[in-house]
């Protein structure tokens, strides 16, 4: 909740509008196990996508790098410090921020020779929550970019698509026949 209230800060949401979201909200851990493989150009260990949470935590274990996020258009290896979190701005945020924060589209590779081991934890707004951009950040000259949804539904439509980078996020944004 401490991040979540530096990122409302910087962002200069009204005092409580992000708290609101994610007090209570949900919260969820997935431990990773990537084996070895002897021919890692072969096989991916998590297809690119991008979060659906508001921030995601995560704790690479061992200290085999396979994390990448793409930049540009291209796949950047993340290189972590000894015992560093790394921390993934989500879809979520990405919305409410009305899009200043963007939440990054990532892949996990595996390593021909280390398993690879981690933990993600992920930290979303609770169920009865509306996703939509912050009302204290939108006005005429900074209309909303993104459709409002109920937490709820928007799980149920993330998780009932394939993993496939940012696309659900796409289909979140308002398009110039809406507006």
């Amino acid at each position: 909740m401490m991040l979540l209230g530096f990122m409302a800060k910087a962002l200069k949401l009204e005092k409580g509008e992000m708290e609101e979201l994610f007090e209570d909200g949900m919260q969820s851990v997935r431990m990773t196990y990537y084996p070895p493989c002897p021919q890692p150009e072969l096989v991916m260990g998590l297809t690119p996508h991008s979060d659906a949470t508001g921030i995601t935590i995560l704790l690479q274990i061992n200290g085999v790098d396979g994390l990448q996020i793409k930049k540009d258009g291209v796949w950047i290896p993340v290189s972590f410090l000894p015992d560093a979190l790394v921390v993934n701005v989500g879809d979520i945020l990405e919305i409410l921020s009305n899009g200043v924060y963007t939440s990054i589209e990532h892949r996990a590779t595996v390593n021909a020779a280390k398993e690879r081991i981690s933990i993600a934890m992920f930290f979303n707004p609770k169920s009865s929550a509306q996703i939509k951009p912050a009302a204290s950040l939108i006005n005429p000259q900074n209309p909303p970019l993104f459709k409002q949804v109920g937490m709820e539904k928007y799980f149920k439509d993330f998780f009932s698509r394939k993993l496939d980078g940012k696309s659900y996020l796409e289909h979140m944004k308002i398009k110039n026949e809406e507006a």
